[in-house]
């Protein structure tokens, strides 16, 4: 039977919105914690949805969190503790190379490193930083939604903008809800133009 390296390692959750990564992340380190695994969870300032002292799942899941804007931030806080996790990923300010070069530092000193993140934008097109984290990490999920419009596997995330499809030159980052993202499969994401 194969098992997991007992040293450092990346873990990459991703996919679109609605398809559970935070819910995945909680999950595992609610696993973490009964496992007495010194730790710490962190949590991007920018996203204030839920809480601003938590991960927060859109179905109620919560952990307390560290807010942060940078894994610089996380870098600082990680000497004392075998397992990180990283929720939002893509809401870190880095450049997507001195995140990668982060996680990987971490993984090289001996944790476990989990990171949640959208694996592309409204746009459809990759996030960097978590396609660079893919290729390198030991494990990779990618979870689906279900698209809102025909029942079927959704790995696309449409933003609505007053109910259309937000424009190709919208800001990349917008943080939202229900009311600004829809899950959606390649047959009904509606491309940005």
């Amino acid at each position: 039977m194969t098992q997991p390296c007992s040293g450092g390692r990346i873990e990459v959750i991703c996919g679109c919105m609605y398809s559970g990564k935070t819910e995945e992340l909680i999950r595992r380190m609610r696993q973490v914690k009964i496992a007495r695994q010194p730790c710490r969870i962190f949590t991007p300032r920018l996203d204030t949805r839920y809480s601003a002292n938590a991960v927060a799942s859109h179905i109620g899941s919560r952990l307390e969190a560290v807010p942060t804007s940078s894994i610089g931030e996380v870098l600082a806080q990680a000497d004392d503790i075998q397992v990180v996790a990283i929720d939002e990923l893509h809401f870190l300010v880095d450049e997507p190379q001195h995140i990668v070069d982060g996680c990987q530092s971490l993984a090289n000193r001996g944790l476990r490193v989990i990171v949640a993140g959208l694996d592309q934008n409204y746009r459809a097109e990759p996030f960097p930083a978590i396609s660079q984290l893919m290729a390198v990490a030991e494990q990779v999920d990618k979870l689906y939604a279900i698209c809102v419009r025909c029942g079927s596997y959704a790995t696309r995330s449409q933003r609505l903008i007053d109910g259309r499809p937000a424009p190709a030159n919208a800001p990349t980052i917008a943080v939202g809800g229900l009311e600004l993202y829809e899950a959606r499969c390649r047959n009904c994401y509606e491309p940005a133009r």
